[in-house]
C-alpha cells in the first residue's frame, strides 16, 4: 500500500515522533482501513517505555482503532468500502486450536498476534498499530461499529470495554449480584457502566474521598473508601465478585475479606507479581477464587459493541491532537485523564 504516516518510538526514552513505513499489500482476506480515531491505552505507554521488557523498536502503538474501510481483498464477505469498523488488541491467531475454534482468539494456544509489537505470522514483519493513518487487517479481526455509538468515544471499548465485559459475561454477572470494582480509571469506570447494565448492584472501592462524587456520577450504587478500616470491616463477606482493575501491585487480602463464600476476585489490570503474598486461609476457609481475564475473543468483542449500543454505553474521553501525545503520556503517568485519551487522526492527516 501507499506509504503510511504514523507516530513511533525508537527507544524506551525517545518519546513518540513522526514516522513513515509501508503497510502490506492486501491479502485475499484483508480489509484496508483509513483510521479516524485511536484510543490511548496505558499499555501503549508501558510498551513504548519497555516497562514489561521485550519491546521491539520502532514501535507504533495503538489498539483501540476506529475507521472507514477503503478496500477489501477478494475473499472478504462481511465488509465493503465505506463501512465503519474497529480493530482491537489482536490482528491474528493460529485460527485452528481449541481456543480459536471457540472464538477465544486471545487465548490462542500458539499465541495471538497483537496489533502492535508482534511478528506477522505470514511474513515475519513487526506489526504496527493505530497511531497511524491506515491499517490492514484480516477480516476475522475486524468488528463492525454500531451506527448508534459515537465513534470517538467508542474507540476505547475495543480494549477497556472488552477487558471488563468479558469477565463479567464469563462469570454470568447479572441481576441479584453484588459487584465491587477496584480502581476508577479507564477500566474501572467501564466496569461500573457494564456491570450496572447487566443488572448488578455496583460498589466502587477507592482510596480517595475526593472520588466519591465521581464514582456516583459514573453510576456506582455505593462507594467504599478502602483505607477506612471501619468501612472495610462493614463490607466483610458482602460481594459476589470483585473486578480488580488496579494496574500496580497492591494488597489483595483486605479485599478478599469482602467476598462472600464462593466469591471471585477477578484480575484484569495487573500483570506483575502479586505483592504482598496472599493469605491462603482467606481462600481456603470460604472457597473463594482469584481469577484472571484477558480482553475477549472476536465474537465477544462484537457482542460487547452491540450491547454498548443497546445500552448507550461509551467511554468518557478527552480528545487529543497527536502532536501532543508525549504530553498526554506524562499526564497518564500522573493519572491526569478522565478516563481515556482518544487521538483524532485528522490531526495526523492535516499535518
Amino acid at each position: 500500500m501507499a506509504n503510511t504516516r504514523a507516530y513511533a518510538a525508537t527507544s524506551p526514552t525517545s518519546g513518540l515522533a513522526p514516522y513513515s513505513f509501508d503497510r502490506r499489500a492486501l491479502r485475499t482476506d484483508d480489509v484496508a482501513i483509513e483510521i479516524d480515531y485511536c484510543g490511548v491505552c496505558h499499555s501503549d505507554l508501558h510498551t513504548v517505555e519497555n516497562d514489561w521488557g521485550g519491546s521491539q523498536y520502532p514501535v507504533v502503538p495503538g489498539h483501540e482503532i476506529v475507521g472507514r474501510v477503503t478496500a477489501v481483498g477478494p475473499e472478504v464477505a462481511a465488509y465493503k468500502p465505506g463501512d465503519l469498523v474497529g480493530v482491537g488488541c489482536m490482528v491474528d491467531s493460529c485460527r485452528s486450536c481449541s481456543a480459536c475454534d471457540s472464538g477465544l482468539e486471545q487465548y490462542c494456544l500458539e499465541g495471538s498476534t497483537m496489533t502492535y509489537g508482534s511478528l506477522d505470522r505470514h511474513d515475519g514483519t513487526v506489526t504496527h498499530g493505530g497511531y497511524s493513518d491506515k491499517i490492514v487487517v484480516s477480516e476475522r479481526f475486524v468488528v463492525r461499529m454500531p451506527d448508534k455509538l459515537d465513534p470517538a468515544s467508542a474507540a476505547p471499548l475495543l480494549c477497556a470495554g472488552i477487558t471488563t465485559y468479558s469477565p463479567l459475561k464469563h462469570f454470568n454477572v447479572g441481576k441479584g449480584h453484588k459487584v465491587g470494582v477496584l480502581g476508577m480509571g479507564g477500566l474501572g469506570h467501564m466496569g461500573v457502566k457494564l456491570a450496572k447494565a447487566l443488572g448488578a448492584e455496583v460498589t466502587i472501592f477507592t482510596r480517595s474521598e475526593a472520588k466519591v462524587a465521581e464514582a456516583k456520577k459514573q453510576g456506582a450504587d455505593h462507594v467504599i473508601i478502602s483505607t477506612d478500616k471501619a468501612q472495610m470491616k462493614a463490607a466483610a463477606e458482602s460481594f459476589d465478585f470483585l473486578l480488580d482493575t488496579i494496574p500496580v501491585a497492591h494488597d489483595f487480602n483486605p479485599y478478599l475479606k469482602c467476598l462472600k463464600y464462593d466469591g471471585t476476585h477477578i484480575l484484569v489490570g495487573l500483570l506483575t507479581p502479586v505483592e504482598p503474598a496472599l493469605q491462603a486461609g482467606l481462600l481456603v476457609t470460604k472457597r473463594r477464587t482469584v481469577a484472571g481475564s484477558l480482553i475477549g475473543g472476536m465474537p465477544e468483542t462484537q457482542e460487547m459493541l452491540d450491547f454498548c449500543a443497546e445500552h448507550d454505553i461509551t467511554c468518557d474521553v478527552e480528545m487529543l491532537d497527536i502532536h501532543n501525545i508525549n504530553e498526554a503520556y506524562e499526564r497518564m503517568k500522573k493519572g491526569d485523564v478522565k478516563y481515556r485519551f482518544v487521538i483524532d487522526m485528522k490531526s495526523l492527516k492535516d499535518s
